[in-house]
């Protein structure tokens, strides 16, 4: 993934920080935090001149490119500075575990999730379940054509209140078509992330 981002980093209060910025990063798809680290102006201007994010490594006291050595790199999608100009936020779609541990993010279970990836969770959980247990195993259980067919249903029911101003089972409506796109994108073996980036893309293409 390229990238073309522009930040002008001389607005930042460099010597506030001994010219180290911490730098939160974070998943552009999910809002998940993966990690912190810090940039010095130089590791700013390598991380959007390449498009990857680098830091300025404190222990080894060098630039260091986020999967330099395990390929784990962080595509930059967006970045910005906080109201005291102290601060980053680095917005980007990983490719791999963030953390060296081989963990998604640094965080073992601080990081905020979209009701939508719990939701996610839920089903994938209900999957493969007895019929009788839950109404998501039985969608699962009676197959991908009754799946698309409950989406198509509740597509349509979703466009007729809003063709007729009703806000209150629009957002009903619209609460399950996600719920049935969900299960049926999990039944197809994708997700909705994979929806997201498709499109992030598709913004980043049309500008």
């Amino acid at each position: 993934m390229t990238t073309q981002i522009t930040f002008d980093g001389s607005k930042l209060d460099w010597e506030k920080q001994q010219n180290l910025i911490p730098a939160v990063v974070q998943n552009h798809l999910t809002g998940k935090v993966l990690m912190l680290g810090y940039m010095d102006p130089a590791a700013l201007a390598k991380t959007l001149e390449t498009g990857k994010v680098t830091f300025f490594s404190r222990s080894k006291q060098r630039l260091w490119t986020k999967g330099e050595t395990s390929g784990n790199t962080l595509d930059l999608v967006a970045i910005d500075q906080d109201c005291d100009k102290d601060s980053l936020l680095v917005q980007v779609i990983p490719n791999g575990p963030t953390c060296h541990t081989g963990t998604e993010s640094c965080w073992e279970d601080g990081n905020a999730h979209s009701f939508i990836d719990n939701l996610t969770n839920v089903i994938i959980s209900r999957k493969g379940q007895s019929a009788e247990s839950s109404y998501t195993a039985s969608l699962f259980e009676r197959g991908t054509k009754r799946i698309a067919q409950k989406v198509g249903e509740e597509g349509l029911e979703t466009a007729l209140a809003a063709a007729t101003n009703d806000k209150e089972e629009l957002i009903n409506e619209a609460s399950d078509l996600m719920y049935h796109l969900i299960v049926l994108l999990e039944d197809q073996k994708l997700s909705m992330a994979q929806v997201n980036q498709n499109l992030m893309l598709r913004h980043l293409k049309s500008k």
